[in-house]
């Protein structure tokens, strides 16, 4: 048991944060089944409204201390790959617009040769 004054409060202190990181915590979690389980029977497992949700959370759970960055950033990736196996079945990705063939201005372009030594 702490027997110092400081010590005696920094039990009392991690007691509290302890209470309010697990609170955090089971929140996230909560919210990533939530993004994973599917709504209805019927409808996509994953909507992108709950993975929204659920990636918030984890932000702010990362940016409380709650997770490590690492961690919060690995289970958001989880779920954007799994939000994107479904994606190509309901909408078709578009092809990126063709890039356009100007040349550049002659003041950028390098000179074919250099000027004032020739070779003898």
């Amino acid at each position: 048991m702490a027997n110092t004054q400081s010590a005696k409060k920094r039990v009392r202190a991690s007691l509290r944060k302890r209470d309010r990181n697990r609170s955090t915590r089971s929140a996230v979690k909560t919210l990533v089944s939530r993004a994973r389980r599917p709504a209805l029977p019927d409808a996509a497992s994953l909507t992108s409204e709950e993975v929204r949700r659920a990636i918030s959370a984890l932000d702010k759970a990362a940016e409380k201390g709650v997770l490590h960055a690492n961690n919060a950033s690995r289970r958001k990736a989880r779920l954007m790959s799994a939000l994107a196996k479904l994606a190509p079945a309901a909408e078709p990705q578009q092809k990126a617009p063709p890039k356009s063939r100007t040349k550049a201005s002659p003041a950028l372009a390098k000179p074919a040769t250099k000027t004032g030594k020739t070779r003898s």
